[in-house]
Formats: structure tokens, sequence, C-alpha cells
């Protein structure tokens, strides 16, 4: 074998190892990642149990302020009208003239 063949197959063997050691540090660092994943899911599992909670009371409390705000629906609708705010609009000038 000459002396260029003698290199190529060290540069082959080289290669090799070299490939070799990135699988091996790609998997240490896939270990540590799915590790660092699974922390994660965790952690947002638990928020997400904390925050629809939250959610429920949320909901729960917006009930109660309808429920609450139901004798004065009327009134409010009729404040809502445009003519109910225009005639109010009116007043205000006129008291503001005096």
């Amino acid at each position: 074998m000459t002396d260029l063949g003698r290199v190529g197959v060290w540069l082959l063997t080289a290669s090799a190892a070299v490939i070799v050691l990135e699988v091996a540090v790609a998997g240490v660092w896939a270990g540590r990642l799915a590790r660092r994943a699974r922390t994660v899911a965790l952690q947002v599992q638990g928020e997400q149990a904390l925050l629809q909670a939250d959610v429920e009371k949320l909901r729960a409390l917006i009930e109660e302020t309808r429920r609450l705000w139901q004798p004065y629906e009327r009134a409010l609708r009729w404040l809502r009208h445009p003519l109910v705010a225009a005639l109010l609009l009116s007043l205000r000038r006129r008291w503001a003239g005096r």
C-alpha cells in the first residue's frame, strides 16, 4: 500500500471515530432535552390546572354579576337608547348655558 493509501485509511478511521463521538454527544443532549421537556410539560400541566380553576371562578363571578344586574336591566336598556343619550346631552348643554 502506498503512503497516500495509508493516509486515506487513517483519515477514514479518524472520520468514523469523530462521527461516532458526535452521535454519542447528540444522544446525551437528546436525553437531557427529553428530561427537560418532561419537566416543563409537568409544570405546564400544573399551571394549566390553576388557570382552568381561575377561569371557572371568573365564569361564576360573571354569572353572579349578571344575576345581580337583572333588576336594573330594563333601566339600563332605556339609558343606552340613542334618544335618551341625545336628551341627556341636550340637558347638559342647557344647564351649562345657565
